[in-house]
């Protein structure tokens, strides 16, 4: 699909006027990244999962999993059904490199800053109340048939 095709459907879904619409031309870094994540996103999904999980308030257990599209989004049927700002906040980072990466038609699992996030609350040792770490990675589609 052609870059002006690709700024064209995305207009379109987003409710872009004609005036905005033309501030995105083709060659413009935004429109590479929007033809790239269109390819990526029915193959891959963002996989955030718990790998650490003591005292947690919204009950995350290791090996939970958040899914979310390659744009950032959760998908809420394969998420637990508590989300904790405290805890999905923190992936914005890594999910702001995957889509770096994939935008710049680089592997999306070959970053390593931030790989592993965690809540911001260190236990009820350091004068919090729990804690929780997420492993991030990208995976296949296909792997994400059933809900966490």
């Amino acid at each position: 699909m052609s870059q002006d095709e690709v700024i064209r459907r995305y207009a379109q879904r987003v409710g872009y006027s004609d005036r905005e619409a033309a501030l995105l031309a083709p060659g413009d870094p935004r429109a590479r990244h929007l033809a790239r994540l269109s390819q990526a996103a029915p193959r891959y999904a963002i996989q955030a999962e718990v790998s650490e999980a003591r005292h947690c308030n919204s009950g995350y257990q290791p090996g939970d999993r958040f899914i979310l599209d390659v744009d950032g989004n959760f998908i809420a049927k394969l998420c637990p059904k508590r989300l904790c700002v405290y805890l999905v906040s923190q992936l914005a980072l890594p999910v702001a490199l995957i889509n770096e990466r994939l935008s710049e038609g680089l592997d999306p699992n070959q970053f390593h800053f931030t790989r592993q996030v965690h809540c911001p609350d260190l236990g009820v040792e350091c004068g919090g109340y729990g804690k929780v770490n997420l492993k991030v990675s990208v995976v296949p589609r296909s792997q994400n048939a059933e809900p966490a």
